[in-house]
């Protein structure tokens, strides 16, 4: 049988913003639900990072879930399964209390805060939700103790990029895991795998630093162990880099940008009254989200930095991500040490 499979689903993402609700809201109706009918799966596991904030979930983000994302799941009958990923806890140390227990979606939703055997489609697979100082022994010994085959969960391993360009130092070596056949994890945002460890990435693009990424959602096959991925065509970030010596905007139809977050990049501009339209355009006509002009175009690759305050990580991996970002002959690794010294001591004061 195949089982959908989806994760880093950040409901609330971008401090709740309504821009970010309608564009998870098309994926599910015009993508997701499509095909799960199409396909008949009757089968889900969400391997982590259900809610985006794991301090408060905001009202409206919380009606938006229950009635496009759960209520849903419930009307086609959804074999639902969610392993605990970070964003979903409220402790640090601790996965028992967390969002989707405290939002009572009922008895019909598998949530789980420590590692478990679980069988689906006669296949034997071991769910890892998001390893802890509550659950690290037990998770450890359930680990190297599994005889299942196949593990999904949120795991945080160390040599796969966090983001584009960013890479992963800290976490689980890889060697914790080759008892498996597969791993298939959240967490990363990213999608990249080393033939045996799967980071599935995002089903949408939720920062700057997803530009030009693909995305999707995955299907799983328990007969074939077969891996699939389902391709997200809706991007919600774009850029323009403009060049007047190339083309002519006057004629550029701008519906391609609608709904979308726009970086407009000024390469060569030779004509100013065509670029003034085309600014005026984007402001009053193009129903953008959000137009950002920058004329240095050195920046054009240049997403992760903008994003590290949006992330939503906690300080240790926002100051992580910081100076990975930095340009520096510093040694960033005793760079990350001193920075974690410093978090520590001021813990504990």
């Amino acid at each position: 049988m195949k089982i959908a499979l989806l994760n880093d689903t950040h409901f609330g993402c971008r401090n709740d913003s309504p821009h970010f609700i309608n564009y998870q809201n098309r994926f599910y109706d015009e993508l997701f639900f499509p095909y799960l009918i199409e396909n008949k799966i009757d089968t889900l596991v969400h391997l982590g990072d259900v809610v985006d904030r794991r301090k408060f979930i905001n009202h409206n983000t919380a009606h938006n879930f229950r009635l496009k994302f759960w209520n849903r799941l419930q009307e086609l009958n959804i074999d639902t399964h969610v392993i605990l990923g970070n964003h979903d806890t409220y402790y640090k140390n601790t996965n028992e209390v967390n969002a989707i227990q405290n939002l009572n979606l009922g008895p019909d939703i598998k949530i789980y805060t420590r590692a478990t055997e679980v069988n689906i489609g006669g296949l034997d697979m071991l769910f890892i939700p998001w390893i802890c100082d509550d659950n690290r022994e037990d998770t450890i010994f359930q680990i190297d103790n599994s005889t299942s085959q196949i593990a999904m969960g949120h795991l945080e391993v160390k040599g796969f990029e966090m983001h584009k360009g960013v890479m992963n130092e800290h976490g689980f070596e890889r060697e914790h895991f080759r008892r498996f056949e597969k791993v298939l994890s959240g967490h990363f945002h990213k999608k990249s795998d080393d033939g045996q460890i799967f980071y599935l990435g995002t089903q949408y693009q939720i920062m700057w630093s997803d530009y030009n990424c693909p995305k999707g959602f995955h299907t799983f096959d328990t007969d074939t162990r077969e891996l699939d991925r389902i391709e997200n065509p809706m991007p919600i970030f774009k850029k323009l880099v403009y060049d007047d010596t190339k083309t002519n905007y006057d004629g550029l139809d701008l519906k391609d940008y609608e709904n979308c977050f726009v970086k407009l990049f000024v390469s060569q501009k030779t004509d100013t009254d065509m670029y003034g339209r085309l600014v005026e355009r984007f402001y009053n006509n193009a129903n953008v989200h959000e137009l950002i002009i920058n004329e240095d175009t050195n920046d054009i690759t240049q997403t992760v930095r903008a994003d590290i305050l949006d992330s939503g990580e906690d300080t240790l991996t926002f100051l992580g991500n910081y100076i990975d970002q930095i340009d520096t002959d510093l040694d960033k690794h005793k760079l990350k040490e001193f920075a974690k010294e410093l978090y520590t001591e001021a813990n504990e004061w």
